[in-house]
């Protein structure tokens, strides 16, 4: 792991201290290293997301309404049970 070093505005510390401890964190280091992770997450998400719009109106198959609910029904299901969720 490596060192790094930053400053922060005493408002942002202030916050900071005050919601690590009923948000389960040990220290500010840790929450500070759990929000970097989800930003990075967020902008991958983001990317994805962008990237795949480029794509909508493209495709050249017709799915009807019924198909879309079922197709979604038959991933959940197939993620639930991998994950060992019951679902419904």
């Amino acid at each position: 792991m490596e060192t790094v070093t930053f400053k922060l505005q005493e408002r942002i510390i202030k916050k900071i201290d005050g919601i690590i401890r009923p948000l389960n964190f040990n220290n500010r280091t840790e929450f500070i290293r759990e929000a970097i992770r989800e930003k990075l997450i967020s902008i991958e998400r983001d990317s994805v997301i962008h990237e795949l719009r480029r794509f909508k109106g493209t495709a050249k198959l017709s799915v009807s309404d019924k198909k879309l609910h079922e197709i979604r029904e038959g991933v959940a299901n197939k993620y639930a049970r991998k994950l060992g969720i019951k679902l419904n």
